[in-house]
């Protein structure tokens, strides 16, 4: 039944990307700049209002009213591509950082790059730092939050990777607060596999970390702590 009901979410999800993406392409221009952005979130509604329906997955939030009325720096830990879809739609408009290559996917990388979102090239580490402090702030100047999952790549479902200090170093670069993020996605939406596990995702939202009179090493060492004091929530060791 699990197979059969992934299957079904996937037949469903390359639908709505495909009628999405479309979409995006033909009106994108007609709209304000900021407004544009929020075409694309309807697309990642669609998709987990989809999971839930097919697949009998779910999510709880915790920490909403830690969400300012301005532009953050959003820091999360990285599972699935759950989390990418989700946090994209919580924080429009807003700006992801993602894998250069993906921008040729036909339709969605399309329309995604019509989005000018800051896309890196993984193997060349520090041109992809200058990328990410550089775009990432004349996106916040436009009034844009950041999506950045420090731990770079997807770690299993209750553990956690090495964390960078890239989304730090923007937040100090720029006197934007970091939000800290965690989430279990990858119980429910694994990597590596298509399978979705009926279930609910808990995602808990932290305070702000504000970067004032701090480096960037100073503000991950924050996030970090926030993460350790916080990361049995959500099932991690």
């Amino acid at each position: 039944m699990i197979k059969a009901r992934s299957v079904l979410f996937s037949i469903g999800y390359a639908l709505l990307t495909f009628v999405i993406s479309v979409s995006v392409i033909l009106v994108f221009w007609l709209l304000p700049p900021l407004k544009r952005f929020y075409l694309y979130s309807v697309w990642c509604k669609l998709v987990l209002w989809w999971l839930r329906i097919t697949c009998g997955v779910s999510y709880r939030v915790e920490g909403l009213e830690n969400i300012p009325a301005y532009p953050v720096v959003v820091m999360s830990n990285h599972q699935s591509a759950w989390e990418t879809i989700f946090l994209y739609q919580l924080f429009t408009p807003a700006c992801p950082i993602l894998k250069k290559e993906l921008l040729d996917i036909p339709f969605w990388g399309w329309a995604m790059r019509l989005q000018n979102p800051i896309a890196i090239d993984r193997s060349k580490p520090r041109e992809a730092g200058r990328s990410l402090l550089t775009q990432g702030a004349q996106r916040i100047k436009q009034g844009l939050s950041i999506l950045v999952f420090p731990e770079g790549t997807r770690a299993a479902a209750g553990s956690l990777g090495k964390f960078s200090r890239g989304g730090a170093q923007l937040a100090v670069a720029t006197s934007t607060p970091a939000l800290p993020v965690l989430h279990n996605a990858g119980l429910f939406w694994p990597a590596g596999t298509q399978l979705k596990t009926p279930g609910t995702i808990l995602v808990v939202i932290g305070k702000p970390l504000h970067p004032d009179g701090k480096s960037a090493k100073e503000l991950a060492a924050e996030f970090e702590e926030w993460v350790a004091a916080n990361k049995h929530f959500v099932g991690i060791a």
